[in-house]
């Protein structure tokens, strides 16, 4: 099997998306129709728990939302008006219905459920220290790290357990718990992951973007804060900050691929600033051509900023089928090639004898720039340019995004010109981070302390890298032993 899309095999893959409901008749269908606009950002699996007042009721399969919460028999049995609700890209842990969230497990407390988005970039470290005293794992996700350290926490109240379970672990999370005494939603004290609060009448809503809110009906009220612990009992909401002031670190790539377009991250329009990336890219990496296309669908707001900047057309030079499955079988590597075509075929008549610039968003691996290349090579043009709405990405990142190891990032391994041989581009540009922080309204990184986290970038990890440290330093003896 091999995904079609020759432009989403080399993406750096959305972490996860997570959405709950507290106090609303039929929260799981809620949570339902919230996954749904939450697909992009996972799409291995999804799963739903409710409570009904006395019991707790879960659904999880693999695969997308559509197919596994449309059936009557499924919905009915998620009764009652609190509900939460993930979708996932594993980003750790094996691709398993043991690792479908919400993670339920029953406690000394009462039944307790949690959906993720993000990394714990300790759990390997706190998984060993809880093995060795007892713990019984039932999954690989280190999602279930918390459960066991709620469970074995020696707090009595379990809103203390929890707390005292954040304060061990290390990395990116926005969590929604369920409980008997109510839901919790929360950020890690960097922000590092997002999440959002909306009301729909005397619901409270919870979800990883306001798409979600949209979606449903809700009205957005605020994000989150880095560090918050909202609590929902009885139709009340309180608000605590039990780990003090913080400099928040957001992550850069929600504003680059991960969120929906028609969300609001921080404040600001991803739509808005993404076309803000592609006019400050115009700005920077001019060029003669005469069209810009977008890379669908992620680039078209960036090349539209482009265009718009440069004064260059913007045209639609690679058509996408929307009426085509994720995989594809292919017996062989003829129809391999034409399988690709299935989901995204050059606009000849539109490109022959062009000199075109094509914007995408991000540089991973590089396969697939060369692939997009090559298509537009065969299709007639006569130049390719290749503009890039974000800096290159050149370290991996511990914080919920899958990435490759970092030797295997086109732009850990070559320079610009070297990067541009590889994809047989006429020439290759990337948005500068400087360029990346005024595109988000800021006055350029190197004039502040940085606002956001920019790691896959720069490098500069926000947090401690517990798991990874430890386990370079096992290479290191286990390099220096041979």
């Amino acid at each position: 099997m091999l995904t079609t899309n020759p432009f989403e095999d080399d993406k750096l893959r959305e972490e996860c998306g997570i959405f709950g409901v507290s106090g609303a008749d039929g929260a799981a269908a809620l949570v339902a129709l919230g996954l749904h606009a939450l697909q992009h950002r996972g799409q291995e699996a999804a799963g739903i728990t409710s409570w009904d007042g006395a019991h707790f009721h879960s659904h999880r399969a693999m695969g997308h939302v559509a197919g596994n919460f449309d059936r009557d028999e499924i919905m009915t049995a998620l009764r009652g008006d609190v509900a939460c609700g993930h979708v996932r890209y594993s980003t750790t842990g094996e691709t398993a219905l043991r690792n479908v969230q919400p993670l339920y497990a029953e406690l000394a407390t009462g039944g307790f459920a949690v959906a993720h988005n993000g990394n714990i970039s300790n759990a390997m470290f706190l998984r060993d220290d809880l093995v060795a005293r007892g713990a019984i794992f039932q999954s690989t996700s280190d999602t279930e790290v918390i459960l066991h350290l709620v469970a074995t926490s020696s707090y009595r109240d379990s809103l203390d357990k929890f707390i005292d379970a954040l304060r061990r672990v290390e990395g990116a999370y926005s969590l929604i718990v369920m409980t008997p005494q109510g839901m919790i939603a929360c950020r890690d004290p960097l922000g590092i992951r997002p999440l959002v609060m909306g009301r729909l009448d005397d619901a409270y809503i919870f979800a990883s973007e306001t798409v979600a809110l949209d979606v449903v009906g809700a009205e957005f009220v605020r994000s989150i804060d880095p560090g918050e612990l909202v609590i929902v009992e009885n139709g009340q909401l309180r608000s605590l900050r039990p780990f003090g002031q913080t400099n928040p670190r957001p992550c850069i790539f929600e504003w680059v691929y991960f969120s929906r377009p028609d969300s609001i991250a921080g404040d600001q329009s991803v739509y808005s600033v993404r076309k803000a990336i592609g006019a400050q890219l115009a700005i920077e990496s001019p060029v003669e051509a005469d069209l810009v296309i977008p890379v669908p669908d992620s680039g078209v707001p960036a090349a539209i900023g482009y265009a718009q900047q440069s004064g260059i057309p913007f045209e639609l030079g690679i058509i996408r089928s929307h009426y085509v499955g994720r995989t594809f079988i292919q017996p062989g590597d003829q129809i391999r090639r034409l399988g690709v075509k299935l989901k995204h075929n050059a606009n000849r008549a539109l490109i022959q004898g062009k000199s075109i610039i094509l914007v995408d968003d991000s540089i991973v691996r590089g396969t697939t720039s060369l692939k997009i290349v090559e298509m537009m090579r065969e299709a007639g043009a006569r130049e390719v340019h290749m503009r890039i709405a974000s800096p290159p990405t050149t370290n991996s990142c511990f914080y919920g995004v899958d990435t490759p190891e970092r030797d295997k990032l086109l732009a850990s391994r070559f320079s610009v010109p070297g990067m541009t041989d590889f994809i047989h581009a006429d020439s290759l540009a990337f948005v500068s981070i400087d360029g990346l922080y005024k595109a988000l309204g800021e006055a350029g990184r190197n004039d502040m302390t940085p606002r956001y986290c920019d790691a896959c970038f720069t490098g500069d990890y926000p947090t401690r890298l517990t798991d990874h440290d430890a386990l370079d330093a096992e290479l290191a003896l286990h390099e220096a032993a041979e």
